[in-house]
Formats: C-alpha cells, sequence, structure tokens
C-alpha cells in the first residue's frame, strides 16, 4: 500500500489543491482578491491597513503617502523660521539715534577763537612769531587781526623768539652742528640778530660736540680714502663745518684755541 501526503486524497480545505477554494489556498475568490491584491502605487501603510495589519488611520491629505515628507518639511520649515525670528537687519549708514545725536552733538560744538588755537599751539611747544602766524593763517576772519594777535601774545609773555630758539637749541645741538640749526632758525623767521649770537654759542662747542656724534657713529679713525670720505659726509651732513670735521679725522685734540 502507498503512503500519500495527509489530506491529499480527503481534499482537506487547508492543504488542498487550488481546485478545493479553501480561504487560503490563493483561489479565485473576489473577498480574498480584494484583500491580497497590491497596488504598486499605493502606499506601505494603506496596504498594511487594508489587510488588517496596521492601526487605524484617519486618511486626508496630511497623513497619504508624503507623511516623512511632511515631517521632515515641518522641521525644515521649523528652523527657517527661527532663521527668520532672530535674523536683524543692519543699519543704514548716515540713519539712526546714534547718527543723528552725533551730528547735534557737532552742531552745538563752540568754534574756537583764534587767540585759543595760539594757545594750543603755544601750549604744546614754543613757536616763533613768524611760525606762529602761518599756522594762525588759515583760520583768519574779516573780523580778526593777526598782528594784533600775535602783538598781545608778545606782550603777556606767551610769545617768544628768544625762548623758541632757546627750546631749539636745546633739543637739536647734541645731534645737530651749527649751520644746520641757523638754517632752521632762519626758516621760521628768528631775527638776525638772534641768529648770530646762537651761531657764536654753538660754535664755541661745536668740536666737542662733534666729536660725541662721531664717536657714537664710528668710534675709529678711517684706514682708507673710502672710509675717510664716508665719514666726512656723515658730519657735515648733520650740519658740522669742514675745518671741525677736518680735526675729528685727523685725531686732534680739543683744544685747537690756538687756530
Amino acid at each position: 500500500m502507498r503512503k500519500g501526503r495527509p489530506g491529499a486524497e480527503s481534499g482537506n480545505a487547508g492543504f488542498g489543491s487550488g481546485d478545493s477554494g479553501g480561504p487560503l489556498d490563493g483561489g479565485n475568490s473576489p473577498a480574498d482578491a480584494s484583500v491580497d491584491a497590491f497596488d504598486p502605487f499605493e502606499s506601505f501603510d494603506a496596504h498594511d491597513r487594508a489587510a488588517g495589519r496596521g492601526p487605524a488611520v484617519p486618511s486626508g491629505p496630511r497623513f497619504g503617502s508624503r507623511r516623512a515628507d511632511h515631517a521632515s518639511g515641518a522641521a525644515t520649515a521649523t528652523a527657517a523660521e527661527g532663521e527668520t525670528t532672530y535674523t536683524r537687519s543692519r543699519r543704514q549708514p548716515g540713519t539712526g539715534a546714534t547718527d543723528s545725536s552725533s551730528t547735534a552733538s557737532q552742531r552745538q560744538r563752540p568754534t574756537r577763537s583764534l587767540k585759543g588755537r595760539a594757545l594750543a599751539y603755544l601750549s604744546r611747544r614754543e613757536h616763533s612769531r613768524a611760525e606762529l602766524s602761518r599756522k594762525l593763517q588759515p583760520f583768519v576772519e574779516e573780523s580778526d587781526s593777526l598782528d594784533t594777535l600775535l602783538d598781545s601774545l608778545e606782550q603777556e609773555g606767551w610769545l617768544s623768539d628768544s625762548r623758541f630758539t632757546e627750546s631749539l637749541v636745546h633739543r637739536r645741538a647734541s645731534r645737530l652742528g651749527a649751520n644746520r640749526i641757523v638754517g632752521e632758525l632762519k626758516r621760521q623767521g628768528v631775527g638776525s640778530t638772534l641768529i648770530e649770537e646762537t651761531a657764536a654759542q654753538l660754535r664755541e662747542t661745536e668740536l666737542t660736540r662733534a666729536r660725541a656724534v662721531w664717536q657714537k657713529k664710528y668710534g675709529q679713525l678711517p684706514e682708507t680714502p673710502a672710509e675717510r670720505a664716508k665719514q666726512a659726509r656723515f658730519l657735515v651732513s648733520r650740519g658740522f663745518s669742514q675745518t671741525v670735521v677736518s680735526k675729528i679725522l685727523k685725531g686732534l685734540d680739543d683744544d685747537w684755541s690756538a687756530d
């Protein structure tokens, strides 16, 4: 007797052939076709709900096949809204309360008088009369008299060519010779008498001052004609006379009164 598969011959509904028309055999029942049929254009969620394997979710435009895209789009929109909310606009130049207040303060600032400008210059350092006159000339108005103002400053002791000369010599004598200092006094309009007196005083210490400058720069007598010419050009450019330069490069002492 030949053994067969269980139910093969008995026509069991669960294990029968396609002709038996059981509920799970993939037959041609219309109800089964509506449950198992899969539309390629239908989302997986909709298919699972039709098969009774997923939670019932209301259908609508917010719960369609674009569910994931809608969620990511919402996050992007939220971030975009955040950027829009916290973005600050730049203030254009020339506008705003700060610019207007600064403009108002500039308008309210009083104009400095001609004498005020002169005293401001003199408070920084000494000036000669001619130098101060050149600086004040661009600010002179029709009602101002520059010469009267300068005379008043001299009478009050604010302006003095003599004091200016002393200040200039004090600042320049340690580095420059008499020729350079005298030339600067002439450019600043100092009187000839005062210049001659200052030049005589400078020449009394010319050799000592020139030797100090040379010692700081070189400190050694030249050994070649080229080196000698180089040192001589340097001392002459500082305003020392040729006689003083020649004595230094020959190594002569400071006592040259016999000459």
